[in-house]
């Protein structure tokens, strides 16, 4: 196998980057016809970070942070790293120390499909991750693998220069150059969202506003004013 570091990576457009950060995963996976979700088995190691910026992928060995170290190098302000294995692993292939580097690029958290520890120390730092495990178990750096290469998150791919979303609700991917027709249909949900948050509080209810009374009765589901007129078994 090839092993490759490379260097020069494509930028997503910045304005509609900062548009999907600040709607967030859920919106943006909805924009996107519910696709690019990561699975829920990387998960945050702290409540409220929310970031969104330009995918530089690395490819690991399992339980090797060789690659993390070299990936640094081709960081910018604005970046995620994203770091897969080439088998699963939970090892702890990241700490504070590599969060203080990264900071110093201006790089805005991980994704990793691994393990992660120092978690109080990136938590003060107020630096996110989003990690398959928590795990002190040290790593060697005695392994080669690449950089800037299309990798597998668990349920999505990613390719260097995606647009990565992480907030509380997970991590989505936007593929690269669709960053800008996903913020514009991101935006026009919110703005539905808005109206129909503003008809929720005054007391309208969803089976009326999705029109679902009549789902309901074609599905078989009848109202009826007590059990013993239900007439049911269960």
């Amino acid at each position: 196998m090839n092993h490759v570091i490379v260097r020069n990576v494509p930028r997503p457009d910045s304005a509609a980057v900062a548009t999907l950060g600040r709607l967030g995963v859920s919106t943006s996976h909805e924009a996107m016809g519910k696709s690019g979700l990561v699975e829920p088995v990387l998960r945050a190691i702290y409540p409220g970070a929310r970031i969104a910026g330009r995918a530089i992928t690395v490819l690991s060995h399992p339980g090797d942070n060789l690659m993390i170290h070299a990936a640094i190098e081709v960081c910018e302000p604005g970046d995620i790293l994203v770091v897969t294995t080439t088998s699963p692993s939970t090892d702890g292939m990241f700490g504070d120390l590599f969060a203080t580097s990264l900071k110093a690029r201006g790089v805005l958290g991980l994704v990793i499909n691994a393990g992660v520890r120092d978690v109080a120390d990136l938590t003060k730092m107020d630096f996110p991750v989003w990690s398959r495990a928590v795990h002190s178990q040290g790593t060697a750096k005695n392994n080669p693998g690449s950089v800037n290469v299309p990798i597998i998150l668990p349920g999505v791919s990613v390719s260097p220069g995606d647009t990565i979303i992480a907030d509380d609700d997970g991590v989505v991917v936007v593929p690269l150059g669709r960053e800008g027709a996903v913020a514009s249909a991101a935006q026009e949900r919110e703005i539905r969202e808005s109206e129909k948050k503003e008809q929720f509080s005054n007391g309208i209810l969803g089976v009326d506003l999705y029109n679902l009374r009549s789902t309901l009765a074609d599905l078989g589901v009848r109202y009826v004013d007590s059990m013993d007129d239900a007439n049911m078994e269960f």
